[in-house]
């Protein structure tokens, strides 16, 4: 692998990069700078950790609402929704007894 001049005009201007953002923040200007941040990233910090505890809540409130809208929007629908689980549920069930007739041998049978 080579390194050519555009190689090395990058490294020479990302190091001097570093160094004019080093001088900065050495400065009175960028410690200022440096404390704003410190102190906004607290501020995101302590806001996650709220909504991180809030959030339980949040959910089955949002859970509640929307299973009334559901409700009052469309009446039908728990009933249409518990026949369709059944519907599936005993289709399942009638599966699951043909796959058990079907795996019963002659040996087992005569038990």
């Amino acid at each position: 692998m080579s390194i050519n001049a555009k190689h090395l005009a990058t490294f020479i201007l990302g190091a001097a990069a570093g160094v004019a953002a080093h001088k900065y923040l050495q400065s009175e200007e960028g410690e200022k700078l440096l404390e704003d941040l410190k102190t906004k990233a607290s501020d995101l910090k302590a806001e996650a950790e709220g909504a991180v505890d809030k959030a339980p809540e949040y959910f089955q409130e949002l859970k509640t609402k929307g299973s009334e809208a559901i409700k009052s929007n469309f009446p039908d629908a728990e009933k249409f929704l518990k026949d369709l689980i059944d519907k599936f549920t005993s289709a399942k069930t009638t599966a699951e007894a043909e796959a058990d007739a079907s795996n019963v041998t002659p040996s087992t049978a005569q038990l």
